[in-house]
């Protein structure tokens, strides 16, 4: 199907990571987070600069895509050392807001931390809270918040924030340790892709102070920007320093900044835009793949073409570290290894419009273009086609999960990441962290086992641009990351919450396929089965036989946890249990309930 394009995103240059001054390197206490009294500890200032604010809302015309509209709360409570850029922040998000489809409610007040208020909101900015600024009730709202699929976005002292609550260090990724003295320093942006920086260059310098953290996030999330600690002095994270990253926590997302202490951040352009991404992803208006990374070599990283060769007519311009087709058709392909055994590749690509291209695996050498069409697999790129030629196809093999694709495309002018992911003869196809197609070769001619691989430039007028490709060798790639789509089951009926009500206690039932949300489950990766923001729930945790399933708000609890088993049983745990259609005849409308496993027709389901 034509996707439509969100818009286009905005060129910038410059580009910086906001950090700031606070005078010397000072190691916060054991067990507690950094505190040094100020004037304006005790709430907002009164004495905000106009021309700063004006100055934010008149460069905020930073803007990205034709969002439909949506609201973001800012939380800016501090009951430790209090940043004077808070107020400046506040003016620069409302500023972002107004130019981006979304609407911005400030406040100091900890009481908004309530179910029903919280629901309101896409996403929940900290800007630069310090010290302990929830209550257990408050702390409990937000975790379920985050836990139906709610987006959080920390910002600088974000990180100094709550050090006793183990799920917040867990959302934020890692807490704030100790700072040296203000300095010039380079920062590295390892991921391109992402709405948040998809805009900077591979390095840039900047003067500000460095964040050390307590623990290193990149085991937990995608890095997408990192200091080089050889730049500057003071650095203690052993040469492995992220300072900006992302993850798919608990149901919901977590985008995290070290930028944005000195009032001026909020006056830079390029960090406002890192901002604007970071929002924008949080709240599920642009997707990415934020799975943690690590094992990959580069095969292109943006400089070197080394090893590449290109067959055929046309081929690729190399800017800005992005290699962008033209002409054709034919292949740039990398002619300097051939892949054999398991291995899992990697690449960022964009399309400018309705554009066509796609990524060749398992081909023989050639100077042909056409021997890896005729030998090889390609992995499609082209929003329009035919359901087998389109994105995430196998083209003319096998075509992508549809819904599972539109979920996580982001449209043409927006970079997608792929994992295409090669086990023996099976392939498994990754957009954005969420797989959407998984293929098994059996044509003899043919083999995934051995072989090159390659870009298309597929001809006049098709623009495809690709950055980062790296490679994985020996298997394993990522994790995948949440996946939604239907539940189906017995007489390939679907798992349905009825009436597509959202109240704790609604039934779940078995009911024809019909497309709605009702029928859309989300498997975020923590155990939990989700749809409409809440979790699937054995009724008061229990295990015996008949035991209803409903709807119920995501507590973390082992009645929500389950488990997919190889013949096709969905399993609680904490019961032993199985997920079972009632009865002996399955119609709309059928209740499921918890039973002993027997692996019977009505306890196999399909998972997305």
């Amino acid at each position: 199907m034509r996707t439509i394009p969100k818009a286009a995103l905005g060129l910038f240059t410059a580009a910086v990571l906001c950090l700031a001054p606070q005078a010397t390197a000072q190691p916060a206490e054991a067990g507690r987070p950094l505190a040094v009294p100020r004037s304006d500890a005790a709430g907002p200032r009164a004495d905000a600069d106009p021309a700063k604010a004006s100055a934010a809302a008149d460069a905020a015309t930073v803007s990205a895509a034709a969002d439909p509209a949506y609201e973001v709360l800012v939380f800016s409570r501090t009951a430790g050392f209090r940043h004077s850029s808070i107020d400046d922040g506040i003016a620069a998000l409302r500023a972002l807001g107004a130019a981006n489809s979304f609407t911005v409610d400030a406040t100091e007040d900890a009481q908004a931390f309530t179910p029903g208020n919280l629901g309101r909101y896409k996403a929940v900015v900290f800007l630069s809270t310090t010290g302990d600024v929830l209550n257990a009730a408050q702390q409990t709202a937000f975790e379920q918040y985050i836990q139906g699929g709610g987006g959080y976005v920390g910002i600088h002292a974000a990180a100094d924030t709550e050090y006793d609550w183990p799920f917040y260090e867990g959302l934020a990724g890692a807490l704030f340790r100790s700072h040296p003295a203000v300095q010039s320093a380079t920062v590295e942006v390892e991921d391109r892709a992402h709405d948040a920086t998809a805009h900077l260059g591979s390095t840039w310098q900047r003067t500000d102070e460095w964040y050390d953290y307590r623990s290193n996030p990149r085991t937990t999330a995608r890095v997408l920007a990192s200091l080089d600690e050889s730049s500057y002095s003071g650095g203690s994270m052993s040469g492995d320093h992220p300072i900006a990253w992302c993850k798919d926590y608990r149901g919901g997302r977590a985008f995290y900044t070290g930028g944005g202490h000195t009032d001026e951040s909020y006056s830079e352009t390029a960090f406002r835009r890192h901002l604007l991404g970071g929002i924008r992803w949080a709240a599920g208006m642009t997707d990415a793949d934020c799975r943690p990374e690590t094992g990959y070599t580069p095969l292109f990283d943006g400089s070197s073409t080394a090893g590449w060769s290109q067959a055929g007519p046309g081929g690729f311009t190399l800017a800005d570290g992005t290699l962008t087709s033209t002409g054709g058709m034919g292949l740039y392909w990398y002619a300097a290894e051939e892949f054999s055994g398991d291995h899992s590749l990697k690449l960022d690509w964009r399309t400018a419009g309705d554009d066509n291209s796609g990524v060749f695996l398992g081909f023989p050498a050639s100077g042909d273009p056409w021997t890896a069409v005729d030998n090889g697999y390609e992995i499609q790129i082209d929003a329009t086609d035919a359901a087998d030629r389109t994105t995430g196809a196998v083209y003319g093999f096998r075509s992508a999960d549809i819904a599972a694709r539109d979920a996580a495309l982001n449209p043409p002018g927006e970079w997608n990441t792929y994992e295409l992911r090669v086990t023996g003869e099976r392939l498994e196809i990754f957009l954005n962290g969420r797989k959407i197609n998984d293929f098994t070769n059996t044509d003899p001619a043919r083999s995934l086992r051995q072989g090159h691989i390659g870009i298309q430039n597929h001809g006049e007028g098709d623009e495809v641009s690709f950055r980062n490709i790296r490679v994985k060798r020996g298997g394993g790639g990522q994790e995948p990351g949440p996946r939604s789509g239907e539940v189906k089951g017995v007489n390939g009926m679907c798992l349905d919450v009825d009436g597509g009500q959202s109240a704790d206690g609604t039934k779940v039932q078995i009911w024809t396929c019909n497309g709605t949300a009702a029928q859309r489950w989300t498997l975020p990766g923590d155990g939990t089965v989700r749809a409409l923001g809440k979790c699937l729930d054995v009724s008061g945790a229990g295990s015996a036989d008949g035991t209803r399933i409903q709807l119920w708000t995501c507590n973390g609890t082992g009645a929500q946890v389950w488990s997919g088993q190889s013949d096709g049983t969905v399993r609680n745990p904490a019961s032993g249990k199985c997920l079972d259609a009632s009865g002996g005849t399955w119609n709309d409308g059928t209740a499921v309930h918890l039973w002993t496993c027997h692996a019977n027709s009505n306890q196999r389901w399909t998972l997305p």
